[in-house]
């Protein structure tokens, strides 16, 4: 017989975390292959094992953000994040993202994620209307060059899921939604930077931050929202001392 066909391929042990709530794991074997992403081990799960196995995904290529989920311990984008990267001893443990209530298996709620970054005052207001010509930025300018730092942030939910504050203070803005108003603060097309600063400060705002650096450490985009939340609370104490 050819060597080939009478030899075992290697397998790789996937635990799921399954159902609602707390859940339980659920424990299954793929064929290990060259370049597979854990993303790729989730779909075969699903598609030859357990049809009912719930999770997102959408691009596939980094792009919406849409497939984060916590493996083996660490939020990730399971599209960009190799097998050969995360596994341990052969084995990889998939969970839903932390900070957020599952819906089931690896699918959780994000409405309250989406409402805290509503909350930090991030609704752009022009002082344009369309009769005028487009405003003009200059690349190099200091609020451009601040805002450029934050702003390709797509709302994955790997910063909050990764973040120890939100955790035990469900209050907290969280790292996303602080992120994106530094960004919107230094928009000199936005009609009002004041009420950002306000609300982004206020309450479990920016000033709840414990500059653990989380949120930094997991982007998977390399943003650093700890950065955001600094600048935020520098121009409040500054703001403060104007008297504004």
């Amino acid at each position: 017989m050819d060597s080939k066909h009478s030899t075992h391929q290697r397998q790789l042990t996937v635990r799921i975390s399954r159902g609602t709530e707390d859940g339980t794991f659920s424990t299954y074997s793929v064929p290990w292959r060259e370049n597979q992403t854990v993303l790729d081990v989730v779909t075969e799960v699903q598609r030859t094992q357990e049809p009912s196995l719930s999770y997102r995904y959408a691009c596939r290529v980094g792009v919406c953000g849409s497939c984060a989920m916590t493996v083996n311990g660490k939020p990730r984008w399971t599209c960009r994040t190799h097998v050969s990267r995360v596994e341990e001893g052969g084995v990889i443990v998939i969970e839903p993202l932390r900070n957020m209530p599952r819906i089931k298996d690896l699918v959780v709620d994000m409405r309250e994620f989406f409402q805290k970054w509503a909350k930090a005052g991030n609704t752009f207001v022009g002082t344009a209307t369309r009769n005028d010509p487009p405003a003009t930025v200059l690349p190099q300018s200091k609020k451009r060059k601040l805002a450029d730092a934050a702003i390709e942030c797509i709302n994955c939910g790997v910063c909050y899921a990764a973040c120890d504050v939100v955790s035990w203070d469900k209050d907290y803005l969280g790292p996303a939604a602080l992120n994106r108003a530094w960004t919107l603060f230094n928009d000199e097309r936005h009609a009002d930077p004041k009420d950002v600063l306000h609300k982004a400060t206020s309450g479990s705002g920016c000033n709840s931050c414990h500059t653990q650096g989380s949120c930094m450490t997991h982007c998977p985009v390399s943003l650093s929202p700890t950065g955001s939340i600094a600048g935020l609370k520098r121009s409040s104490l500054l703001s403060l001392l104007k008297g504004g």
